[in-house]
């Protein structure tokens, strides 16, 4: 099983460094992001959680290169050349309605000129782990939101990116439905060693997934503070996690942290 390592002993994959994001001009500003410094360890599952408009999504897309930063450097450690750096999740699933599951999934190996018959023979175990084989040739209309999202999830894991970066990905889901999704991204993902960043709005989903939190700041968004979730140990169970006291406890803890933030935000949204 795999342990949480602190992320001082893992080799860096993802260096921020006084990354800044302006937006409008001089009569209009809008600062989402002010010198935001964060290092993610090679393999790490890092969260997080801030106030709406902290600039979180932000940030998100200028790692993945979908936005320039106005300031600061983003360094990303790419081990593989062959390899998508990163993969992108967003809340939408962003499938393509034309396509069936099997090539939505496979979506990704078509883009980088994979015949048909290997991108499908690629894609099949993804499918099958997200429990959808039986849905291989049905189209998106066809299947419920969380399905939906699992194809989402499938089509960014076949990809095989060095890194995956997860845009409140079941945040649309029902309460039920997100456990489970959940409970499939750790399952996928323990298997895969993936580095991971991950926002998300929830709290105890940010503990249940995470090895360290990032609590951010009201607009413009900084780190507030980072919390380690060492004390629970991989392989994890959402599910099971939330009936340990420490849970709560930590729950409460980061909450007493974005209270605050929380309600600037609130205040800044009605200025």
């Amino acid at each position: 099983s795999r342990v949480n390592a602190p992320a001082s002993t893992r080799q860096a994959k993802i260096r921020l460094d006084r990354l800044s994001k302006t937006f409008g001009d001089d009569n209009a500003k809008t600062v989402a992001l002010s010198d935001f410094d964060l290092t993610v360890g090679d393999g790490e599952f890092v969260c997080i959680v801030g106030p709406s408009g902290c600039g979180k999504s932000t940030m998100l897309r200028m790692v993945a290169g979908l936005e320039r930063p106005s300031a600061g450097t983003i360094d990303v450690t790419a081990a593989d050349p062959k390899r998508p750096l990163n993969a992108m999740v967003f809340q939408e699933q962003g499938l393509f309605p034309w396509m069936t599951v099997i090539d939505n999934v496979a979506y990704g190996l078509e883009m980088r000129g994979v015949g048909k018959r290997e991108r499908h023979e690629r894609a099949a175990p993804f499918i099958e782990m997200i429990g959808l084989s039986r849905f291989r040739d049905h189209y998106p209309s066809q299947l419920s939101g969380g399905m939906r999202q699992r194809v989402s999830l499938a089509r960014a894991f076949v990809a095989d990116p060095e890194i995956l970066l997860m845009d409140e990905p079941f945040a649309a889901l029902d309460a039920q439905n997100k456990l489970i999704m959940q409970d499939e991204l750790l399952r996928i993902w323990e298997g895969t060693q993936k580095t991971v960043l991950f926002i998300t709005h929830a709290i105890d989903e940010a503990i249940s997934l995470g090895d360290r939190i990032v609590v951010m700041t009201a607009q413009p968004g900084r780190i507030k503070q980072i919390v380690p979730v060492d004390q629970f140990p991989r392989p994890r169970r959402p599910v099971e996690l939330r009936a340990d006291p420490r849970f709560g406890a930590l729950q409460l803890e980061i909450w007493r942290m974005l209270e605050d933030e929380v309600r600037t935000a609130r205040l800044q949204a009605q200025a």
